[in-house]
């Protein structure tokens, strides 16, 4: 049975107007996202800017309170749990933030910050315990225990993220919500991180939804991808067959954009035509039809179906209906 099953997830936020503070439409901002991700595995989460990505993570989280949809963790409706409930809950579920730099209280001390958690959820009884934990996540995550005293201003960004990724293991999480945790960081740094969380996965059987807008840095760390597009997912396969044969349009055209380091090698640039719709007017039939080279005139009327076009590889377009 997989860790979470997440089915039909919506959040849409009013529009609101005027001195009474009428709604008037909805930003959809997540409209109908369904996947699922097993015990040490990582699904990748990707698209461009506003797609919904981070929504999406939060809303699982409930961080953010989904609209409509069912997400299971463990077999169990966490839509359906109390406060008390939900706060136990959240033990076996985290989140690493995107920046390091806003995510980190700046009046705590890296030691206060790992153990707010531990605090939160009554793990150890004394403090000689929370501080012998604290030396141990901080060696976990390549850093010195003896900095632990020392305030997030005076730690790179990297080093920063690293006491983030600490501050989420500090209850001994299943799943950890990754919100694109290195897309703030130098490029020489990023690396270094994405290599922590894959010896964190294969160490503590880690499951990851790992959400980025890059898909280079994606490929290294995932096991399947999902491509979300206005709101909703548009492919879903293994990370090797959509590097090596995207289906939908647009991850071609993501795709094409990603740095190739053979200089021998030839790759067609797909430039996209115009701007992402706003999600709280999307278009009609095909979210994407818009922008797509290969739309047709059913792609303007009709929402194409979620279909399952190789083993395990899907894909909502109407190319393949």
């Amino acid at each position: 049975m997989p860790l979470l099953v997440v089915r039909d997830l919506k959040k849409h936020f009013p529009i609101k107007k005027g001195l009474i503070q009428r709604t008037v439409g909805h930003v959809r901002a997540v409209d109908g996202v369904s996947l699922s991700v097993d015990k040490g595995e990582t699904f990748g989460l990707v698209g461009e800017s506003g797609c919904g990505k981070s929504t999406t993570g939060r809303s699982i989280l409930r961080l953010i309170e989904p609209t409509e949809g069912e997400i299971l963790f463990e077999g169990r409706d966490i839509r359906k749990m109390g406060t008390a409930e939900m706060r136990r809950m959240r033990r076996k579920m985290q989140i690493v933030f995107q920046d390091p730099y806003a995510s980190l209280n700046p009046r705590y001390t890296v030691r206060q910050v790992l153990e707010e958690p531990m605090l939160i959820h009554n793990l150890y009884s004394s403090a000689a315990e929370r501080k012998k934990r604290v030396s141990q996540l901080m060696e976990t995550v390549g850093l010195s225990p003896s900095r632990m005293e020392r305030y997030p201003h005076e730690f790179s960004g990297g080093q920063r993220q690293r006491i983030g990724i600490a501050r989420a293991l500090a209850v001994d999480p299943k799943l950890i919500i990754a919100d694109e945790p290195v897309s703030a960081l130098d490029v020489s740094v990023q690396s270094q991180v994405l290599n922590l969380l894959d010896d964190l996965q294969k160490e503590l059987g880690l499951a990851y939804v790992f959400i980025a807008h890059d898909l280079s840095v994606v490929k290294h760390i995932s096991d399947r991808i999902g491509v979300m597009y206005l709101g909703r997912m548009v492919e879903l396969s293994p990370a090797d067959d959509l590097y090596s044969d995207p289906l939908h349009p647009y991850s071609q055209a993501l795709l094409s954009a990603v740095p190739v380091p053979d200089p021998e090698a030839k790759r067609e640039r797909i430039i996209l035509q115009g701007d992402l719709p706003s999600p709280s007017k999307p278009p009609t039939g095909c979210p994407f039809h818009p922008r797509c080279k290969d739309a047709k005139d059913i792609c303007k009327t009709a929402v194409p179906t979620w279909e399952e076009i190789r083993p395990n590889h899907f894909v909502a377009c109407h190319l393949y209906a």
